[in-house]
């Protein structure tokens, strides 16, 4: 890219002592009396009666703060009854939609072919379907895409109202519209009424049998149907490789070369402890560590440990101490000469690993030769749908249920990011499995979806309110074991990747790592979603594969800032998987081939633990 952008200044506070901000720790899970009777009694976060109360509430709630959405509600109704203007305007909109509707119905009298009154929206393929066209069903579809549109209008641009609360307003409609679509329901669902007439209600059978499965594999805690067959370290995570070094919070993978040389800069991968490590490393075929590997890079990963309710205390500093710090210390003494190395963060283990880059950087140390992000977010202000979940009543309410049991369960996460597309990811599925009768057949990454991990209380209340609500790393406050991290110090280059679909990262908020850094930043827009997109390998020889495209450009420290946008017109658009991109960014950064390095350094402390891929990732 040629556009400039105007020089980042650096941070002016290096030379300031500025006061280690207190860390609170939670309080213990000690018996507290019915009704406190002193001040001394109340901690920081209230009463204990008051957080053993809401985090009952919560298992009703699905972790959904009640006077989040009530709030929100009251916003948007207190000025829609005061906005007689918007109220006319609605009721003319459904006039106009009535009318609309019925003179579709009056043309589908004679010409069962008639010409839809209006269309699905884009990426909406609920009534696609050639099912779907034969009357009566099109008058039932197009009556709830008429009404779905009003709800569109009636939530949207009323003036006076909170944006966020208008965007739960939204969200909340959308949730309540998908639930009740008329391809949710048996007698409105002309493809499951077709199944079942020609197969005599088998479909429907299997369908109570799949539901009764699934059901008992939820209360026993199992993994979902299909998952047997993708085993860790027998069909995913079988890269083969040593742990040369364990902590109470990691097992570092030092993983075999396969090449006669290396390239002499180590590559170290740290992934989000959300997550296990594995989607890096899944079948051979997709597996983004065999393919490093094989270009003659020597590979680490980081294992995170499953916390559970005894690691309640951990905090954030834990996490970046334990985790890429101690990782890269282990790194740099495994591989001869101490060399510079490539770091890679993925989701939030890329956000942690710029906080360690840019404490390493304000300490004058430089172990880093580049930094690559994938779907890593550093400023947290525009973190799409994911922030309607983020605000003071709704983290308050996680951190009372968080309190009680130590710990976020994997099942209330992944319930959020199912909500973000629930259209796709849980009625569609319920239709097919539960009405149609059909499985979905398991693949390794719907298999590793399924295989996730829990957050300690005290480290992710420190996350969503130092990051997601006060946003303190983009804005030159966030604090790490004491001492202030800006991302300015940053001047390695940087290695960017996002995707379209992401609605965990979106692309619009990874990209402001562009002018919050000293750095060249190589940006990649993948196509996919948060981990479809990362999970990007290149098409086997014969084609087979996934279509796949990126765009990529490189913006210079120095250039005038360009908006997110202006890049995307710019930036060229490739066919195919972006690995190839990112190998060939590596290997400019990285030095001629040499001596294969040894597996683990006993010598150093480090000796070989055990055969990858460990014990941690295979822990529930």
């Amino acid at each position: 890219m040629a556009t400039r952008s105007p020089a980042r200044r650096k941070s002016k506070t290096a030379a300031i002592a500025l006061p280690a901000r207190r860390k609170q720790a939670p309080p213990a899970l000690t018996t507290a009396p019915a009704v406190p009777l002193a001040d001394e009694e109340v901690d920081a976060h209230g009463f204990p009666i008051d957080r053993l109360v809401h985090a009952w509430q919560a298992q009703f709630t699905g972790g959904l703060s009640p006077a989040a959405l009530q709030q929100a509600f009251s916003d948007w109704g207190i000025h829609l009854a005061n906005a007689p203007g918007k109220q006319a305007e609605l009721l003319r909109k459904a006039q106009r939609k009535w009318l609309r509707y019925l003179d579709y119905v009056n043309r589908a009298r004679t010409d069962n072919a008639a010409a839809p009154a209006i269309e699905p929206l884009p990426g909406d393929r609920r009534f696609l379907g050639a099912d779907w066209q034969r009357q009566p069903f099109p008058l039932i579809w197009q009556g709830f895409l008429f009404t779905q549109q009003w709800w569109h209008n009636a939530t949207t641009d009323i003036r006076g109202v909170d944006p966020r609360h208008a965007e739960v307003v939204h969200f909340a409609m959308r949730q309540i519209l998908d639930a009740i679509s008329p391809s949710n329901f048996l007698p409105t669902n002309p493809e499951v009424l077709r199944v079942t007439t020609e197969q005599s209600g088998q479909n429907l059978w299997r369908g109570w049998q799949n539901w009764f499965e699934d059901a008992e594999r939820v209360l026993l805690g199992r993994p979902p149907v299909g998952a047997d067959a993708f085993q860790v370290g027998r069909d995913v995570a079988i890269t083969p490789g040593k742990v040369v070094y364990r902590n109470r919070l990691i097992e570092l993978i030092q993983y075999s070369p396969t090449t006669p040389t290396a390239r002499p800069e180590p590559v170290l991968i740290v992934p989000a402890w959300i997550m296990k490590y594995y989607i890096l490393d899944l079948s051979p075929a997709n597996s983004l560590v065999r393919y490093l590997v094989e270009r003659g890079h020597t590979v680490f990963m980081v294992s995170w440990k499953n916390p559970t309710a005894a690691d309640r205390d951990l905090a954030m500093d834990d996490y970046l101490e334990f985790g890429p710090l101690k990782a890269l210390e282990a790194v740099r003494a495994i591989v001869p000469g101490a060399p510079k190395v490539h770091a890679v963060g993925y989701c939030l283990g890329g956000t942690l690993m710029a906080i360690a880059a840019a404490k390493l950087a304000r300490a004058g140390e430089e172990p880093l030769k580049s930094l690559t992000l994938f779907a890593a977010q550093t400023d947290f202000t525009e973190a799409g749908e994911l922030m309607l979940f983020i605000n003071q009543s709704q983290v308050a309410w996680l951190e009372d249920m968080m309190w009680d049991q130590g710990f976020l369960d994997t099942r209330q996460m992944s319930g959020a990011f199912q909500l973000l597309r629930s259209q796709d990811l849980i009625w569609s599925t319920m239709v097919r499995e539960y009405l149609l009768g059909e499985r979905t057949p398991m693949t390794d990454l719907m298999a590793w979806n399924a295989d996730a991990t829990r957050m300690p209380y005290h480290m992710h209340s420190e996350y969503l309110q130092n990051l997601f609500l006060e946003n303190d790393l983009a804005e030159g406050r966030y604090q790490a074991r004491g001492e202030l991290v800006s991302l300015a110090d940053i001047k390695v280059p940087i290695f960017a990747v996002s995707t379209t679909r992401d609605h965990i990262a979106p692309w619009r908020s990874v990209y402001k790592i562009n002018w919050l850094t000293q750095s060249d930043v190589t940006f990649v827009l993948a196509s996919g979603g948060h981990n479809a997109g990362i999970v990007s390998e290149p098409q086997s020889a014969n084609g087979s594969g996934p279509p796949r495209q990126y765009r990529i450009g490189t913006i210079a420290h120095g250039d005038y800032h360009v908006d997110p946008d202006t890049w995307f017109n710019h930036a060229k658009q490739h066919a195919g998987s972006w690995w190839p991109a990112w190998g060939a960014w590596l290997e400019a950064w990285s030095g001629d081939p040499g001596p294969l390095p040894a597996m683990g350094a006993p010598e150093a402390g480090f000796p070989p633990l055990g055969d990858a891929p460990g014990s941690y990732v295979r822990a529930r």
